[in-house]
Formats: structure tokens, sequence, C-alpha cells
């Protein structure tokens, strides 16, 4: 008798040779494999066929093959699609296949099955595997968590951390878990998680983010949740429960197959009953095999995504170039969507008797020597209004008490409000968001705030969206706060606000609207990808983050609005030109077939008169690459 140790190789070698059957099988069915089967079991029948050594039956056989290996593999995957109720312009291919094999036409089904596996192919180009959305969000998140016990640091899993465990989060490391600080002074980027574009401060009693990447300093958090209740795994289960309920999308193809296919073979079938020839019923389906939808189409997809990648936006989901012209309903994130993501300067409140261009020198001089976010705010806004800087020295910058120097004589202190209401100063009401304080020589100067300055192009961009794409309906999304977002919508000119959106809110939200249109989701951060899967079409702006564009059907690299609407009018320039491609073709292949069916094309001479119709038909998809004077238009 086996024991349990002895029986476990057993399993594990019956598993590898299980797998290794199934990568062999798949190789057998790829489309790329049958393809290249068929275009060399063609050329190899034609030599022998036209080699006077070799007998006629022998010139078969490399047909045979042809059929037995290709034909079989793509009818029992056609049949799965009937089956399931899934009819397209396949289905003909698939019948022709089985009409040519029973009288005897190998040529005519080992060609039919070159360009039905040589389209599929040309379909399955650059396409994308919806796992790696799910990969690469879990790579992101690191693995333990160094916890604190008995005043020693012990690296644990992160399924091993309990509520109220110490957990110290490295610099420049992702946060594990959710938390409150309760030892150290530093900044967190939450921009992913929250849409804040901001680096926040975290002091003792700050809460801390999963997924939130520290800075330069050590901080010790307590955990306020398990790993599994986190914000970040949260994101993970709303972007699986996304990736399952994706949109399915119907090819263009499919759509024009529908009512393609029954129309062929009901000709074909009239043609063999009133004249009772069978050739005259294979004749008819072969100059009616839609290769116009099985290879045009798929050569203006793969020019569309050529011209793309040459304007910097790469197309992940090919289908979506099919669709985004007839996204009727836009929704956009705001945070380094329509805004440029980081901090500018808005106002600023001085005490009496300071002159706001005086304070900005003071503040912009010291901040020169500064590292933090807002320092670079000050600075352009001092030289927007051409005020000359001054040396600064004694520069000192403590986490927690902010920017510290003298500049012309004078003693310059930037700090925040916590600061300044310790000392009891009397400060102006502002509204929240970004602020700075400065004191000049230990008295109040003056409060700077900031704001995410939008776009320069985000207000003519939406302005044209209705006029020349036919967008009827578009919505502002986001996980800011209500008066920024209000505030930037009135300046964008949406009027359909949602703000303080989680990621499960935005994909309601997302789903809501595509019930009744399709949807275009515009954004940049992990809280968007989730909402990027429930839209018919998401876009990533800018390659910010690798989770965000694995969620993405198409990434513009250039954060510009006018690479997406470039993008809008490829996909509308791409669907144009596959429907000239395929309705052209179909109408030239509807006179062959009339023409079979009367008895003047026999079908080797159909199979020659649909390839020139496929020729005409290619050649005119390939403009789809070639790019027009102009792609954008506002």
């Amino acid at each position: 008798m086996l024991t349990a140790s002895q029986t476990q190789p057993i399993e594990i070698s019956s598993q590898h040779r299980a797998s290794a059957n199934l990568q062999r099988l798949s190789f057998f069915t790829d489309s790329r494999f049958i393809a290249s089967l068929a275009l060399g079991g063609i050329l190899v029948h034609l030599y022998l066929r036209f080699d006077a050594r070799t007998s006629p039956s022998i010139s078969q056989w490399p047909l045979i093959i042809v059929l037995v290996i290709g034909g079989s593999t793509l009818i029992v995957r056609l049949a799965r699609n009937l089956l399931a109720r899934e009819f397209g312009s396949d289905q003909l291919a698939g019948i022709s296949i089985i009409t040519s094999i029973l009288l005897g036409q190998y040529l005519v089904g080992a060609v039919v099955i070159l360009m039905l596996s040589g389209g599929t192919a040309l379909e399955q180009f650059a396409s994308r595997r919806a796992s790696s959305v799910l990969n690469a969000l879990a790579k992101r998140m690191p693995l333990v968590a160094h916890r604190k016990d008995h005043g020693l640091v012990r690296d644990v899993a992160l399924s091993d951390i309990r509520v109220g465990d110490e957990v110290i989060v490295l610099p420049y490391e992702a946060c594990p878990i959710d938390g409150t600080v309760i030892e150290g002074r530093g900044k967190m980027n939450e921009a992913y998680l929250t849409g804040e574009p901001f680096e926040i401060a975290k002091v003792i009693g700050s809460d801390v983010l999963s997924g939130s990447l520290n800075d330069d300093t050590a901080l010790t958090i307590r955990a306020q949740k398990l790993a599994v209740d986190s914000r970040y795994a949260k994101i993970m289960r709303v972007m699986e429960d996304a990736e399952q309920h994706r949109p399915r999308i119907r090819r263009l193809g499919d759509l024009l197959g529908a009512w393609y296919t029954p129309a062929a073979l009901a000709i074909a079938a009239i043609a063999w009953a009133v004249t009772g020839e069978s050739q005259r019923f294979l004749g008819v389906l072969v100059v009616a095999t839609p290769c116009p939808l099985l290879i045009a189409i798929p050569v203006a997809v793969i020019g569309a995504i050529s011209l793309s990648a040459r304007r910097g936006i790469i197309i992940k989901n090919p289908a979506i170039l099919e669709q985004i012209s007839q996204c009727h309903t836009m929704i956009f994130d705001k945070t380094g969507t329509l805004t440029f993501g980081e901090p500018s300067l808005s106002q600023i409140f001085c005490a009496p008797g300071i002159q706001p261009n005086e304070v900005l020198r003071f503040a912009a001089s010291a901040e020169k020597y500064s590292k933090h976010p807002l320092a670079n705010a000050i600075q352009r806004a001092a030289c927007k209004a051409d005020l000359g800087l001054m040396p600064a020295v004694e520069i000192s910058e403590r986490s927690g008490e902010g920017l510290r120097g003298r500049v012309d004589g004078r003693n310059v202190w930037i700090t925040g409000r916590a600061q300044a209401t310790r000392l009891r100063v009397n400060l102006p009401p502002l509204a929240p968001g970004l602020e700075c304080i400065v004191f000049l020589d230990g008295v109040y100067a003056a409060a700077l705030q900031f704001h995410d300055a939008p776009r320069s192009d985000s207000f003519p961009f939406v302005r044209h969206l209705k006029s020349r794409h036919h967008v009827n309906h578009v919505l502002l999304v986001s996980g800011d706060r209500p008066n920024e977002v209000q505030e930037l919508a009135a300046h964008v000119g949406i009027k359909e606000v949602f703000a303080a959106k989680s990621p499960e809110e935005k994909v309601a939200i997302v789903r809501a609207e595509s019930a009744s249109s399709k949807t275009l989701f515009l954004g940049d951060g992990i809280n968007d990808a989730p909402a990027m899967q429930a839209a018919t079409v998401g876009i990533a702006f800018g390659a910010k983050s690798d989770i965000t564009s694995e969620a993405a059907d198409a990434v513009v690299l250039e954060t510009s609005l006018s690479r997406v609407d470039e993008l809008l009018h490829i996909g509308r320039r791409m669907r144009n030109i596959a429907l000239q491609s395929a309705l052209g073709g179909m109408a030239l292949s509807i006179l062959g077939m009339i023409a079979a069916s009367l008895g003047y094309l026999p079908p080797i001479a159909g199979a020659v008169a649909q390839e020139i119709i496929d020729l005409a038909a290619v050649l005119n998809a390939i403009r789809a690459a070639l790019p027009p004077a102009a792609l954008t238009d506002f």
C-alpha cells in the first residue's frame, strides 16, 4: 500500500503532465498556428499540383492535413458559439468549410480556413489579459509588515497583523494597513488612493491609508483594521468585481455578420433548390465568406493602433476603437485629468500694512531651499509676478515646524495653520484646502492659499465634446473635497458633479450611466482603475500608475487633452474606414453570390474572386494607419 508521502510525487507528476498537455493543446488551437499551417499547406499543395512527377492524389494530402487539424479546431469553436447563441460572420465560414469537405473541394476549404484564422489572429493582436490588472495591483502592496513586539521589530505576514498592533512604515515604503500615527512626523502620498493631489503631512494622531507611499521619515502606526478590511484591499475587491462584470462589447464584424450570414445562406439555399446543383451552393458560400469582416476590419484596427502609437497613445484593447465614437456619455476624474495634479498659489491674505508682492518675494526667496510641494508653487507665483528673489541664509526645515531662514536681514518663518493656532494668531477665514502661514520677524504677515490649477485646455475640450463628438452627457466624478470639485466644474463647464466619492461609489455611478448609454471614463489614479473597468471605454491619462494603465483600454502617455481628442478622432475615422471596407466588400460579395447562383462562378473561381474583393477591402483598410491632415478640432 502506498503512503501519503509516496502518492504525493505521483499527484504532482500528473498535474505536470496535465499542464503540459494543455499547453500543447493551446498551441495547436492558436489562430496564428492554424493560419501558418493553412498557408503552408496551400503552398505545398500548389507546388505538388504543378509538379509533373507528383500524382494528383498526393497533392491533396497537405490540404487534408489543414482541414483535419485547422478545420476541426475552428468548427468546434464555432459550434460552441452556436450553442451559446452567439451568431456572427464566422458561422458562414464554418458552413463553407464543412460544405467544401463534403463536396471534395479541399483547396476551397483550406483557403477559407486561412482567411478565418488569419482574421482571428489579427483581431487578437495587442489584446491583454484581464488578470494582469489584479497582478499589478497586488504587486504594489508589501507582503510583510514590520511589527513591534516587546521592543523588537519583526517582519510578519500581512495576515498576521491584528487591530492594535504597532507597525513601522519605513521611508519610501507603501503603508501595509489602515491605522493611526503614534510616533514620528512626515508626509505620505495618497494621490492614487484618494485623488488628493498633494503629499499629506502626518503627525501623531493622523490617519493613514494602506497603499499610501511614505516619504523619507519612518512612522510608527497603530493598526485600526485588519489587512483584509483595509482601504487597499477594498479597492482590489472592487477591481475584481468590476472585471467580472465588465461590459461585453459586440464587435463591428459580429453586428454586420448578424444579417449578412442569414442572407448569404438564403441565397445559397435558393440557388441549390432551384437548380439542384450542390456546386452552386458551395460557390455562393465561398464568394460569401465574409473576409472583409474577418480581415479588413482587423487590418483597419491594427492601422489605427499603429497611428495611435505614433501619437503617444497605447491601445491595450483594440475593441474600443470600434466603440469610442459611440460613447455619448463621458466621465472625468478631477485630479491630474482636468487639473495638473500639483498645487498652485491662488490667494494671498495679508495682515494690515503688508503688501502681497512683499510677502511673496520673502517667501519665495526662502522656499528656494525647500523640497516641499508648496515651495515650487510659491516660486512659480513669484516668477510669474516678475519678483526678483533675494539671497537667503540660516535655512532650516524641521519636520512639523516649517521652514525658517533670514532673507534681506529679516527672519522668515513659513509654517502651517496648527503652529499659527498655537501662537493664537487671528487667521482670516479660509476655505478648506492647502495653505501656509508666513511670519516676518516673528509677526504674522500673510496666509497663502493653494489649489489644484485646471489645465488651460480643459474648458475648450469639454465645450467641444457635444458639437464635435456628439457627447450629450458629461460628468465630473472625484474623490476630492466638494468645494474644490464644484469650483473646477464651474470653470470647465460641467454641470453634473459628484465629489468626495470612494472607488466603490465611482463604480456605481459609472455602472448606472452605462446601463443607458455607452460610457468613456478618463482618469489617472489607482482609485480610478475600477471605474475604468466598469465603463465601456476606460482611458488612463498619463502613465503614473502601472495599475491604472493595466486597467485601462488605452493609455495616453502625454498628459494633454489634445491627445485624448486625437484618440477620439482616430477611433471615429477607423470605424468609418472599417465600415467602408466591410460594406463595400460585402456589396461586391453579394454581386458575386448572384453570379455564383446563376452558375457563372464555380467554387474555385469564387474563391479567386473573393480574394480580389478582399484585396480591395484590405487596401482601403490600410488607410487607417495613414495620418490625416489634422487629428484635433478644439
